[in-house]
């Protein structure tokens, strides 16, 4: 057979690649011209050459021979197996898919908080083993992912609204604590609970805004994702002193405070480890750059012992009248402080393009707070573990609530755009 035939067999053969075509240009060349894509290989004695350049061509044995060149289509799929660069770009797929993954773990942190709940109710032990003396490093662990994660550059657009920053802060350090005072008397004086309890309450009112509203605040309102951030930070970086001050101010006349053992405790597990964090970021770019993708998982797994663990350790308390009824006025006092933040928003930035933003960004940093330093400090500094109960109550309510207001607000949202 003739090398045309053999080339038309060949063609015939192999039509269904796309990558390659022969065609006859007989004016030019005494042979026909074979379109090819990469990789080299014989057929029935005509060896057929690929490039990887586009558009290079060269002649086998002078003009004797087929002129072979490399096809510009990439839709070629070589039945010889896989080139190399073909491997490296599955195998980059591949990791890439894993890098998503891992990053987009926080996405489950709703499902994790009310699987942890419902397993800490059904099975306790399954969360008794992570003890009081975990807290800390945990909640440092959380401040630390936080600070990694965080960039200066993200927060100079969210400094240009400095008087959200303001009612944020407000919200945070001057309602919700009058909430917390208002609920812990009724506690007493309504309810006939133990000052401890009262004391327990007033003490969750106390502390700084929550690590989880700035994700509530991501999944509800993107774009308020820095401001939420700047909030939380700014009442993280000055509860060291102004957590213990309220605390002495509302339980002070009821029980005794360590005001220094406090402010160095919160130094400890928040402020360090954001700094760390911070500071790691910003010399040593490479390292977080490899951890990154690591911490989401590990801060989901960390928050559902975070929120599994008091419940199931005061699983007992709270199944009591008593715990039955600080249930109650826990659930009051964070819805009470949900509307306040919305409500107060909505006031007194009624003339805001993004006011509705604004108003749910307010309301999930006055609603959410950080209950585990709370029972941190509860644990720590108090003798009487009941102090500790409403604040583990608390980290279970805050983040149900908070997330079913995701759910509700983002369905909201999709309606209003269709």
């Amino acid at each position: 057979m003739s090398l045309s035939g053999k080339l038309l067999v060949f063609q015939q053969q192999f039509q269904c690649h796309q990558s390659f075509k022969i065609v006859d240009f007989p004016s030019l060349h005494k042979y026909p011209v074979v379109y090819f894509s990469k990789k080299c290989f014989n057929y029935s004695g005509v060896r057929l050459v690929g490039f990887h350049s586009a558009m290079q061509s060269t002649s086998l044995s002078g003009n004797s021979g087929p002129l072979v060149r490399r096809c510009i289509s990439e839709t070629f799929s070589d039945p010889f197996g896989p080139s190399d660069s073909e491997s490296l770009e599955n195998l980059k797929q591949k990791e890439n898919a894993v890098l998503t993954i891992l990053k987009g773990a926080n996405s489950f942190i709703p499902h994790v908080v009310l699987a942890s709940t419902i397993l800490a109710l059904i099975y306790p032990p399954s969360f008794t083993w992570f003890t009081n003396r975990y807290y800390a490093p945990a909640l440092g662990f959380l401040m630390f992912a936080v600070g990694v994660n965080s960039n200066e550059k993200d927060f100079l657009e969210a400094f240009k609204k400095p008087a959200a920053i303001f009612a944020g802060y407000i919200g945070q350090f001057a309602v919700k604590p009058i909430l917390g005072y208002l609920f812990g008397t009724v506690a007493m004086t309504v309810f006939g609970l133990p000052t401890s309890l009262a004391a327990g309450i007033m003490l969750t009112s106390c502390v700084s805004g929550a690590q989880l509203s700035n994700y509530a605040t991501f999944l509800t309102d993107p774009q308020m994702a820095p401001l939420s951030i700047v909030m939380t930070a700014l009442s993280t970086a000055t509860a060291a002193f102004i957590t213990p001050t309220l605390t002495l101010l509302l339980i002070g006349k009821k029980l005794p405070v360590d005001v220094k053992g406090m402010i160095s405790n919160i130094l400890q597990i928040v402020v360090a480890p954001v700094a760390g964090g911070l500071l790691l970021n910003r010399f040593f770019p490479q390292i977080c750059n490899a951890i990154r993708p690591l911490l989401p998982p590990l801060s989901v797994f960390v928050t559902a012992l975070c929120v599994g663990a008091p419940l199931a350790i005061n699983i007992d308390s709270l199944l009591s009248p008593s715990g039955m009824s600080v249930l109650f006025l826990v659930i009051a006092f964070h819805l009470s402080a949900f509307i306040s933040g919305y409500v107060l928003s909505g006031l007194a930035f009624h003339n805001a393009p993004d006011v509705k933003a604004l108003q749910r960004t307010l309301s999930y940093e006055t609603g959410m707070q950080s209950s585990l330093l709370a029972l941190a400090l509860a644990n720590k500094f108090f003798q009487d573990p009941l102090v500790g109960v409403p604040p583990a109550i608390s980290v279970v309510i805050m983040s149900l609530m908070g997330f079913s207001l995701v759910m509700l607000w983002t369905k909201k949202k999709e309606t209003l755009m269709e």
